[in-house]
């Protein structure tokens, strides 16, 4: 199995541990006289085999992420720049759309607002990280399709 289908195979689990977990919800306290739905019994059987395929999964998805070099990096080394590259672009994102917002002053007395950055330059710089970002983001996704699943 490649990693990439091993990622797939992840989100599927999770998913499946979320809905199992709703189930169980709907079917651990019921009205007096009434019979669940389904077996509690069943559903918890269903939920603790689905947590130890994940757990194995994920194990064996940083496993192979720690193994696997793309240009001389390690796969978890890329991840943990990807993922704070996309929390930097949103953070910045959510700064300028304040500094770009308008002011909305109803009479000469009320406060005016300036900017302390320049707009332009600031939405140039996050142009060019979310291009780094997509050019990461190509270089991760082609190692998880090339890699085999340890």
């Amino acid at each position: 199995m490649k990693l990439a289908e091993a990622l797939g195979l992840r989100a599927d689990l999770q998913k499946r541990i979320s809905q199992l977990e709703e189930r169980l919800k709907t079917n651990v306290r019921i009205q007096e006289g009434e019979e669940p739905a389904e077996d509690p019994d069943e559903l918890f059987k269903a939920l603790n085999t689905a947590l130890a395929q994940l757990e194995d999964l994920i194990f064996r998805i940083n496993l192979t992420n720690m193994e696997t070099l793309s240009q001389g990096e390690v796969l978890t080394s890329l991840i943990a720049r990807k993922d704070v590259l996309s929390l930097r672009i949103s953070v910045l994102r959510n700064v300028l759309a304040e500094a770009a917002g308008t002011n909305n002053r109803y009479s000469m007395n009320e406060i005016r607002y300036i900017r302390t950055v320049n707009v332009a330059q600031m939405q140039k710089y996050i142009d060019d990280l979310s291009r780094t970002l997509r050019e990461l983001d190509v270089r991760i996704q082609q190692a998880n399709w090339n890699t085999d699943l340890l």
